[in-house]
């Protein structure tokens, strides 16, 4: 029988944030899932909205210093928990995610800890160790806290990956950039220095606004109602721009929830089919485009069943990947995600593509296109389709087009962001997602 915690003030919270984060390091379960407000983890969907952002943030923070929060744990617990100790790891891990890294009184996050431990029978033998280990936590914080500095916030498998790929130094600086929160960047319809001086935001040189950090709903913002513009990463808003002129052209995004893509499209004058293979998500695009005031042919299907009746002008695949260059706003991918599964999801593309390259008649473009950072679902997929492909060829981005850019393009003429780059005056304004783009053009 699950323990009560709903007669304590802030307990309940607590409890939710350790059972989520055993979902997510445990069982592989994404974030996102367990903190959907209709369909996520019951104790969560049953707190008031104070307590779900309270959990959100212990989850998150937990998340995004865990590999450090750990090497903490085995400094502060001289004894190995038992094998069948890992509920009491979470109650730790959260705790001292609470000391170290959230503005939590600390003393309230020690008593809390003591008494999660104490009404688990799990923990029950052990709520002295959690009293003791976290008093002295609260004793040697900046001792402690120096004692890992060097150990890397990200797991070991991927923080090797990114060293191989980018080298020693690139890797230490995305692998912090991922310990900030994602800031909130938009793209507007038109008229972009208009909209950065109304709403007080930053013009990027993709074209993005990024917004000063704010506690408030972005769907309050002028402009928000009217459909002036939506919520996209700034490295989100390049593959679409990469089409050059589209007024008039046919063009089909063939992954296309959310939606900021295909309205970047129709907003550039192009006639968008829009395909998605979700109920949920096709539903959810065809809100955000009528919020939008945009128009798209929405097919709901397989994008392997889609054929045009003529061939398209061009194609946009935004593919599904691991997701790795999220990690700033979505610090769970490196827990749910692995080895096995970039190479899944690279097989996954290199299948979406040879499809994409059969809808764009000879001299239309695929923009390709994902969130990894990992070259073997970008840049290695290009390699070897064009490998096998002669009727294919790449057709490089110019660097002279993207000042401010330069560094995110590659001598081959691809587009690789990471979360270090857009370096600005504070960690906040900083860095966009990983991003992987490229331009092919049928023969």
């Amino acid at each position: 029988m699950e323990p009560r915690f709903d007669d304590k003030p802030g307990l309940e919270v607590r409890a939710t944030a350790a059972k989520i984060l055993a979902a997510v390091v445990d069982k592989k379960i994404s974030l996102d899932g367990m903190l959907d407000p209709a369909h996520g983890n019951p104790s969560y969907k049953a707190l008031n909205d104070a307590d779900r952002a309270l959990t959100r943030a212990i989850v998150s923070a937990t998340l995004r210093h865990l590999p450090r929060i750990e090497a903490i744990m085995s400094l502060l617990v001289t004894d190995p928990l038992p094998q069948g100790a890992r509920a009491l790891h979470h109650v730790l891990a959260t705790a001292v995610a609470q000391i170290l890294y959230l503005d939590t009184p600390s003393h309230a996050v020690v008593d809390l800890a003591v008494e999660q431990a104490n009404r688990d029978p799990r923990n029950r033998r052990f709520s002295k160790l959690v009293n003791a280990v976290l008093r002295r936590l609260l004793r040697e914080r900046e001792e402690m806290l120096a004692a890992v500095q060097s150990v890397s916030p990200v797991p070991a498998w991927f923080f090797e990956r990114l060293v191989t790929v980018y080298g020693r130094e690139a890797a230490d600086r995305m692998a912090e950039a991922q310990l900030t929160p994602a800031p909130i960047d938009l793209t507007v319809k038109a008229d972009a220095e208009l909209w950065a001086e109304k709403l007080g935001a930053k013009l990027l040189p993709t074209g993005s606004l990024r917004l000063a950090a704010f506690d408030g709903s972005v769907t309050a913002l002028e402009g928000f109602a009217e459909g002036a513009w939506w919520v996209q990463d700034a490295a989100a808003a390049l593959p679409a721009q990469l089409f050059g002129d589209l007024k008039g052209k046919r063009v089909a995004d063939l992954c296309a929830a959310p939606g900021g893509k295909t309205a970047q499209l129709i907003a550039a004058g192009a006639n968008v089919i829009a395909v998605e293979q979700s109920p949920n998500r096709a539903a959810r695009l065809r809100e955000n485009l009528t919020r939008l005031n945009l128009s798209a042919e929405v097919i709901n299907g397989d994008l392997f069943e889609f054929r045009p009746e003529e061939l398209l002008d061009g194609v946009l695949l935004d593919a599904p990947c691991s997701s790795t260059g999220t990690t700033r706003r979505h610090p769970d991918v490196l827990w749910t995600k692995g080895p096995a599964d970039i190479a899944k999801l690279a097989e996954v593309q290199a299948r979406m593509l040879r499809h994409a390259v059969t809808l764009v008649k000879p001299g239309g473009l695929i923009v390709f296109s994902n969130c990894s950072l990992d070259p073997l679902e970008g840049e290695q997929v290009v390699a070897d389709l064009l490998a096998e492909n002669e009727g294919l060829e790449r057709v490089p981005v110019r660097k002279e087009d993207w000042p401010g850019l330069e560094e995110a393009i590659s001598d081959l003429g691809e587009f690789r962001t990471t979360p270090a780059m857009l370096a600005a005056t504070n960690a906040y304004s900083s860095g966009m997602d990983g991003f992987f783009a490229v331009v092919l053009r049928r023969r």
